[in-house]
C-alpha cells in the first residue's frame, strides 16, 4: 500500500479546522451586525461575545487538543511505513467523527452525542498509538 494515502485523513482534518474558521467568521459577523459584542472588551476577553460565537470557538479550541495526538500517531505511522487497512481505515474513523463531533459542537451542542463522537475518535487514535508502538517493538 502507497504510504502517502495515510495523508489524506490528515488533509480532511486539518480541512475541518479551516471550516470551523469560516464559521467563525460568520457567527462573529452576524453578532457585530446584531450589536451583541461588547465592542471593548472583544478583543481580550471572550465573555464579550453572544454565546453562538463562544461555542463556534470553543470548537475550534477542540481541534487543538485531541486531533494532536491524531496528527502524532500517523506521523509516526507514516514513518515506520506502517501504512495499511487498518491504520488508514482508524485514521477515517477518526475524522468522520470528529467532523460529526464538530457538527454538534457547532450546531445543537448536545453533550451525550457529542460524546459519543468525541469518545469514538479518541478509542481511533488510542488504536492507532497502540499500532505504531506495536510496530516500534
Amino acid at each position: 500500500m502507497n504510504v502517502h494515502i495515510i495523508l489524506w485523513p490528515v488533509l480532511f482534518n486539518i480541512g475541518l479546522a479551516i471550516l470551523l474558521y469560516f464559521k467563525l467568521i460568520a457567527v462573529k459577523k452576524r453578532a457585530v451586525a446584531e450589536g451583541t459584542v461588547d465592542e471593548e472588551r472583544r478583543a481580550l476577553h471572550d465573555d464579550a461575545w453572544p454565546d453562538s460565537v463562544v461555542q463556534v470557538n470553543n470548537c475550534i479550541r477542540n481541534q487543538f487538543e485531541a486531533p494532536v495526538l491524531f496528527y502524532a500517531a500517523i506521523g509516526v505511522i507514516y514513518a515506520l511505513s506502517a501504512v495499511n487497512w487498518v491504520t488508514l481505515s482508524l485514521a477515517w474513523i477518526f475524522v468522520v467523527s470528529r467532523y460529526f463531533h464538530a457538527y454538534v459542537h457547532a450546531g445543537s451542542n448536545d453533550i451525550p452525542r457529542r460524546r459519543r463522537f468525541f469518545t469514538v475518535s479518541v478509542v481511533s487514535v488510542l488504536a492507532l498509538t497502540a499500532y505504531a508502538a506495536f510496530q516500534l517493538v
